[in-house]
């Protein structure tokens, strides 16, 4: 994947979010959340976009660094956390990456957004579509790019429809109990999108 390569996935996935903005407020607010995920997850990848860089290091720690500087909230602090996983992991002055990078990047980025938070899969939150989005992908490191980012958004949509039928543990959605089963979480929605625009 090239670098040019990976600024346009993004776009697309900003794209991609914007088309589904009032879906992800309207899960939001049937879990017990403010009902503005989906303002929080578009100015997240507005401001993703607005990154320059490079190289992968140096663009994917201005995505992050944008991310601090032109939203906020818990949205784009554990966006922002990913992507500085991913920076660390880019090799230095890399402008592509082969699948093993690929899969290196997207692993690490993984890591760190987990030191962020203890939810993990299972738990009603963005995690159910993100963590199984990385072990798919990195399953598919043999395969080449687009068998990663195929298998990626087929597990991270299969984790985010599974949220329906979880209780969560985690965020204003946690004090509604057993009145939070029934909704997908706006979270896991819109990670699984932007897995279903880069796999396109």
């Amino acid at each position: 994947m090239t670098l040019e390569q990976f600024k346009a996935v993004w776009k697309k996935a900003q794209t991609a979010i914007e088309a589904n903005e009032k879906h992800f407020s309207e899960l939001d607010a049937a879990t017990g959340g403010d009902g503005d995920h989906g303002t929080a997850i578009v100015a997240a990848l507005r401001a993703i976009n607005h990154a320059e860089g490079d190289d992968f290091p140096t663009l994917l720690a201005d995505m992050a660094e944008k991310l601090e500087e032109e939203a906020s909230g818990s949205t784009s602090s554990l966006y922002g956390s990913w992507l500085e996983g991913m920076a660390d992991a880019a090799p230095k002055g890399a402008t592509e990456l082969d699948a093993d990078q690929l899969a290196d990047l997207f692993q690490a980025g993984f890591e760190e957004i987990g030191c962020m938070t203890k939810a993990r899969q299972g738990d009603k939150t963005m995690m159910d579509a993100l963590q199984p989005a990385t072990e798919a992908l990195v399953a598919a490191k043999g395969q080449g790019e687009a068998a990663m980012f195929a298998a990626a958004a087929k597990a991270a949509r299969a984790g985010s429809d599974a949220t329906a039928g979880l209780q969560a543990k985690y965020g204003r959605a946690k004090n509604l109990g057993a009145r939070s089963i029934g909704a997908i979480d706006a979270g896991s929605a819109s990670a699984a999108t932007i897995f279903e625009a880069f796999a396109q």
